[in-house]
């Protein structure tokens, strides 16, 4: 392991825009299919959205027992730890495991458990974020959003809205967002991926969102820059991610040093490590390595994720002393 990668893992950060079943090992991924006789799901073997979409539910129909969801659990925080955070906020979309683990807060209650279990053991605290799928009936948005508003305080921290923007956009889900109204929940939407500016900004003005996961298109219109840093909203950055799915051509046309030129507040992420090939601590090394940002922007993305997240104040503030004694150490 080189140096700058160790110094790397030793800031602490948070990790914020990471979908839990992309947690899993590859490794144990490819355990849960030998148990079923299946053949392993390559998750890095994709050459559209769609055939990864078909990837990701391979995957999912093979985690089939609580045994195996706690399994993953425990693991991904044990990785978080590794990667050198200190607080993480994975996305589950509940109805995913109706069919082998049963009802959605039976499913949320055995997350949550394993959840507290697995800080125990490795030190990371843990915030599930409730999201809602874009293509599913409203009711069903309603029914995640008030399931979210019922596990506030006992666990979850933030209801999301996943998948095509492009054809199912924010205002649609504002009955939705309505519904955690009054409430400490963030309101954290996906916008500015497959979508334009005007995405994040019907995110920000028709949901309330706190924070954007993506929001990279937000560059095109000046207007909406503004208005994402007039609203000090933090948008949870992909770099990896946003290559691989075509959001972006390549990683030299990545608007991300635009964005912080902007004064944008930003996180940095790895959304679905196991398909991407990637991690939260190799996105801050591509950080690095491809924008050329130095240990104070790194520390700067470490600071907002700990800042914009729903982690405890205790955390946050244990966190970015953490940070200026890494800053410290490296001069």
């Amino acid at each position: 392991m080189h140096e700058h990668i160790r110094a790397l893992a030793r800031l602490p950060k948070a990790h914020l825009h990471v979908h839990f079943e992309e947690t899993v090992r590859q490794s144990t991924l490819d355990e849960f299919a030998e148990e079923l006789g299946r053949p392993t799901p390559r998750m890095t073997d994709f050459r559209s959205f769609i055939e990864f979409d078909e990837l990701c539910q391979a995957a999912i129909d093979v985690m089939r027992t609580p045994d195996q969801l706690r399994r993953m659990v425990h693991e991904m925080a044990e990785d978080a730890a590794a990667h050198g955070c200190v607080w993480i906020e994975p996305a589950v979309w509940l109805p995913l495991h109706r069919r082998f683990i049963g009802p959605d807060e039976a499913t949320l209650e055995l997350l949550v458990d394993a959840g507290r279990d697995a800080t125990v053991a490795t030190g990371v605290g843990i915030g599930w974020l409730l999201a809602i799928n874009r293509n599913e009936p409203v009711e069903q948005a309603l029914e995640q959003a008030r399931i979210a508003r019922r596990w506030e305080g006992r666990g979850v921290v933030a209801l999301g809205l996943h998948n095509d923007e492009s054809r199912f956009p924010a205002e649609a889900f504002r009955d939705a967002f309505g519904e955690i109204n009054g409430s400490g929940l963030l309101r954290v939407p996906h916008a500015g991926e497959l979508a334009g500016a005007d995405s994040v900004r019907r995110s920000i003005e028709d949901l309330g969102a706190h924070r954007i996961q993506h929001g990279i298109r937000v560059i095109e219109d000046p207007a909406v820059v503004d208005l994402v840093r007039a609203r000090g909203v933090c948008l949870d950055v992909c770099p990896t991610s946003n290559v691989v799915l075509g959001s972006v051509p390549s990683l030299a046309e990545h608007p991300l040093p635009q964005l912080v030129a902007a004064g944008l507040r930003i996180s940095i992420n790895a959304d679905d490590p196991v398909s991407f090939g990637c991690d939260v601590l190799s996105e801050y090394e591509l950080c690095r390595a491809a924008f050329g940002f130095d240990d104070q922007a790194l520390a700067q993305f470490a600071r907002t994720s700990l800042q914009a997240s729903a982690a405890p104040a205790d955390v946050v503030a244990r966190g970015l002393t953490g940070i200026d004694a890494w800053l410290a150490q490296a001069a």
